[in-house]
């Protein structure tokens, strides 16, 4: 008798659940077979993971602490960027934003305004020109920056994040001359850096304090959540990005799960293996990011044939075969998942002979990673499945890139370009991202990129190469459970399944029933992580609540 008191007063004593039951919710996310499955409600247990996924109807649930009438709006997982530079984004709205400019003279413009407003700013740092979208095409120069700023460095980097262009007065800062070579993988060109050239310029540029890194964090993960992105693969790293990322995670201000790819294999002295998920769930490192070329347009991706509109080069090749392989071999003995970036189709061949090489020596199951594979030889695509290699690809860069890919290439060398369909067919697993800040975080774009390989604005009409074309069920697994797989974290998110995490959405759309460029303009009404609301959007109507 005393036993069983004893254990009803520790009953009692217990603390109680707290589950909640979102239901009345047009519930859509892709199973494990690949097809949509359609649910009406999501129970969620009091550690913010999900009990249960209910079927359509919804049947009567008697347990559940707190009811939430989703009204009918839809709900989709979180989604999941496969490749993203975290604090970039953060600075990249901090600092001056040079994204869609329309000609050079509004780029000076932007410069001569944000200068005058922060007249106090020893260096000036801008993000996103791209010489593509303007009348005449050519890159800025140094003039260029001195005829509106000479008094103090400008360092302006290009959309892609593979070339900068500075003023004089940084360059003098920087100790570049022009008696200054550019190295091996670079190129310098009238104030120009491209790819390894910019270490010439970036040691120069004051390093951000603890607090800019604190308050860049926490602005890429607002703009992050307010697009639906609960979970982020963080390339290239840097070891002050993982720190700043290890003081949100004991401050609990960590939001978005990030699966960390550390900046080079230097890395490896101070984080020695992939580490454990923090802080519940929201911080691993996990893999280390290579880089075998350069970006196409800069002309830096390496190609197996001369360009079509600048003969007399192949782009730039980062590192020898033997080079190579030993980057990847010195992460891979580690511990760490290899994911290397490959644009053009000679640098994507290399990274398939590298990964499998180690797929001989350390399996398949090590899931190599190419990031980007944007221009590949078809007779290479099928050589991904057999050594176990994820194409991890951005849908928003084949409708920014089409233009300039086809007068990189010219038309008969587009065949394996933004290949998403190719790759599947052959059986390789697909990862879908956005590469911010190059690309907006926002992943409606991308999914409507996917299934018409059309921009916005329904161009071209038709889609450009309509054979890569996605279905609605492949671009949304590319976004979720495949991106979820590229990070080793498909146990976990990606997915609303009994055990994962509650991370979703809810947006003002049924993206099934509307058109790709009506997709594209999806709105998030609430993100959800661990089944707690962390970002709504304002002035719009919230499910109703109650308790029970």
């Amino acid at each position: 008798m005393r036993k069983s008191l004893i254990a009803l007063a520790a009953l009692l004593a217990s603390p109680a659940t707290a589950e909640i039951l979102i239901s009345n919710v047009n519930g859509i996310q892709v199973g494990a077979d690949g097809k949509l499955q359609h649910f009406g409600a999501l129970l969620i247990d009091d550690n913010g993971r999900v009990e249960s996924v209910i079927k359509m109807p919804t049947p009567r649930v008697k347990r559940y602490d707190r009811l939430i009438d989703g009204q009918g709006k839809t709900l989709l997982p979180g989604l999941i960027d496969a490749h993203g530079h975290v604090t970039d984004l953060g600075f990249a709205a901090l600092h001056l934003n040079l994204t869609g400019t329309s000609s050079l003279a509004e780029l000076q413009q932007r410069l001569r305004d944000y200068a005058a407003a922060h007249a106090k700013d020893q260096w000036l740092i801008g993000f996103g020109w791209n010489q593509e979208l303007w009348p005449e095409k050519r890159f800025p120069t140094a003039a260029d920056l001195d005829a509106v700023v000479s008094d103090r460095p400008v360092v302006l980097e290009r959309v892609d994040g593979h070339a900068v262009v500075a003023n004089s007065a940084a360059m003098k800062a920087a100790g570049v001359t022009p008696a200054t070579q550019a190295p091996a993988g670079g190129r310098i060109e009238n104030g120009l850096f491209v790819d390894a050239a910019r270490n010439l310029i970036d040691p120069a540029i004051p390093k951000a304090t603890q607090a800019e890194m604190d308050r860049a964090l926490a602005k890429s993960q607002d703009i992050l959540l307010g697009f639906g992105v609960t979970g982020v693969g963080s390339m290239s790293t840097s070891l002050d990005d993982w720190a700043a990322m290890k003081r949100a995670g004991e401050a609990r201000t960590l939001k978005v799960r990030f699966m960390v790819y550390l900046g080079g294999v230097k890395s490896i002295d101070a984080v020695p293996g992939p580490t454990p998920w923090l802080y519940g769930d929201r911080l691993r490192a996990v893999g280390i990011k290579l880089f075998a070329d350069g970006a196409l347009g800069s002309r830096g991706a390496w190609l197996k044939q001369p360009y079509a509109d600048k003969p007399d080069t192949r782009g730039l090749q980062f590192h020898s075969d033997a080079e190579m392989l030993s980057l990847a071999d010195t992460a891979a003995a580690a511990g760490f998942q290899v994911a290397t970036h490959a644009i053009g189709d000679a640098a994507n061949a290399q990274i398939i002979g590298v990964y499998e090489q180690l797929s001989k020596k350390y399996g398949r199951n090590r899931r190599w990673r190419i990031e980007h594979f944007q221009i590949a030889d078809p007779v290479d695509i099928p050589r991904l499945a057999p050594a176990g290699i994820i194409a991890s690809m951005q849908p928003t860069h084949q409708t920014s890139d089409r233009l300039m890919a086809e007068k990189r290439l010219g038309p008969s060398r587009l065949a394996g370009a933004y290949a998403w369909q190719s790759v599947l067919k052959t059986g390789a697993r697909l990862a879908f991202g956005t590469d911010f800040p190059v690309e907006s975080p926002n992943p409606f774009p991308g999914l409507s990129a996917a299934i018409s390989r059309q921009d916005v604005n329904g161009q071209p009409p038709g889609g450009w190469i309509p054979s890569e074309r996605l279905t609605f069920e492949q671009a949304l697994d590319a976004y979720t459970r495949g991106a979820a797989y590229a990070g080793f974290a498909e146990q976990k998110i990606g997915a609303l399944e009994p055990g994962t995490w509650a991370d979703f959405v809810i947006v003002d759309r049924d993206p099934t029933k509307v058109n790709a460029q009506e997709l594209a303009r999806t709105q998030v009404l609430e993100t959800w992580v661990a089944g707690k609301k962390v970002w709504r959007r304002a002035a719009t109507s919230s499910p109703a609540e109650r308790g029970r």
